[in-house]
């Protein structure tokens, strides 16, 4: 499986799912409203971003137990690391979905589509793609291949 993190959404695509088929969707909870006012301007040493609810984590961290193996996407620089938090809450109470974790990777998550998202997972997974003829068959031999 494939997870997306953010602080603000999760998006979970399973590594054999089809092109046009819609990611898993994660959403957390603002109950006090974090996600409108990120600079804070004292009270948190830690930086611009306060710890999210436990919920989440958990949510996420439910929704990826069952894979065999995890990868990661973050955001790539100069946005805060939510799959560095996530890891921390696995690490301290799922460590077996942890330990599923295949790779850690930062991209430019603004300007990433769902399609790239699958190739990466192919990439990381050594999978390769389904084939596409252009006439709506996936992974189907080639007609000329079929009866020879």
């Amino acid at each position: 499986m494939v997870a997306v993190i953010t602080f603000h959404e999760t998006s979970i695509y399973p590594t054999d799912s089809l092109p046009g088929q819609r990611p898993e969707r994660l959403v957390a909870s603002d109950p006090r409203g974090l996600f409108h006012k990120v600079h804070h301007q004292a009270g948190n040493p830690r930086g611009t971003h306060e710890a999210d609810s436990s919920a989440y984590w958990r949510q996420i961290t439910e929704s990826l137990a069952p894979a065999g193996a995890i990868l990661l996407i973050g955001h790539g620089k100069g946005h805060a690391d939510a799959t560095r938090d996530w890891l921390a809450y696995t690490g301290r109470h799922r460590r077996d979905v942890a330990a599923k974790v295949v790779a850690d990777i930062r991209v430019d998550l603004d300007h990433l589509d769902d399609e790239q998202v699958l190739r990466l997972a192919q990439r990381y997974f050594d999978v390769s793609p389904p084939r596409d003829f252009g006439d709506g068959r996936w992974g189907e031999p080639a007609p000329s291949q079929q009866g020879e």
